[in-house]
């Protein structure tokens, strides 16, 4: 025991037989170089990322404090159209593809089987100095044509919006009445019934014929008929792509 008490305090004392050991470990670590993980690819999304995005990358229904748009069980807004805050979309009425109906200030309603057709953009101010109501209303059997700005106005039944027109704060489209493609209506100017107007600022053209005056809720008619075909292939969460990209691949039809 003595003997092995001796030994250990000897190497204790004098750890020289150990350096060896560590100068070549030293040494070997010296020499290897540091070892960098290679860096990182950034990713690529693969197709069914991109796919997500372009069919479910954008708010649909954007609910604004308390305000929630309302749409009726039988209206069809389309899957890139956005509803901001006070908007109401009413039986049988159709928002068409690109449309913006940003209702953070005042309401918005689209009436009974009216139409917003593509790109449009339907806004409303907090009040208007002339004491003329300031929300954006369309009531029923009114098309709005494609690329069409609309602020703080009323639109009576059954009138024709043309495609391009702008409509500014406290304007009055009063029933059967037509405003024609590129058109622009100034604030607080009003439109009598039964009139066609036209121009940049808008100006009475002429009165409509009977046969005019009928056709324009069967206009708004025809639409809503158009748009049961696109209602009845929409679904919630857009998946009819899915169905489409797998009929393809059945019949050997590129993608």
């Amino acid at each position: 025991m003595a003997a092995l008490a001796r030994l250990s305090r000897r190497t204790l004392a004098a750890p020289s037989g150990f350096l060896p050991l560590r100068r070549l470990l030293s040494a070997e670590a010296a020499a290897s170089p540091a070892v960098v993980p290679p860096p990182t690819a950034p990713s690529v999304p693969t197709g069914s990322d991109r796919v997500k995005w372009d069919y479910r990358g954008q708010r649909r229904i954007i609910p604004l404090g308390q305000w929630l748009p309302k749409i009726a069980v039988d209206a069809y807004v389309a899957p890139n159209v956005v509803l901001a805050g006070q908007v109401t979309v009413y039986d049988g009425a159709s928002v068409w593809n690109g449309s913006v109906l940003r209702g953070d200030l005042n309401k918005i309603t689209v009436g009974f089987c009216s139409n917003v057709q593509e790109r449009s953009v339907l806004h409303a101010a907090w009040n208007i100095p002339t004491g003329l109501p300031a929300e954006t209303s369309i009531d029923r059997y009114v098309t709005i044509g494609a690329y069409s700005l609309l602020r703080s106005c009323t639109i009576e039944p059954e009138c024709i919006i043309g495609q391009h027109s702008i409509l500014m704060e406290g304007s009055l489209v009063e029933t059967n009445s037509i405003l024609e493609a590129g058109s622009v209506l100034p604030p607080n100017r009003r439109i009598p019934t039964g009139e066609l107007w036209a121009g940049n600022p808008a100006r009475f053209v002429r009165k409509l014929t009977h046969e005019e005056i009928v056709e324009i809720p069967k206009l708004a008619v025809a639409i809503n008929d158009l748009m049961q075909n696109h209602f009845s292939e929409f679904l919630p969460y857009s998946t009819v792509y899915l169905e489409v990209e797998k009929l393809k691949k059945a019949l050997n039809i590129s993608i």
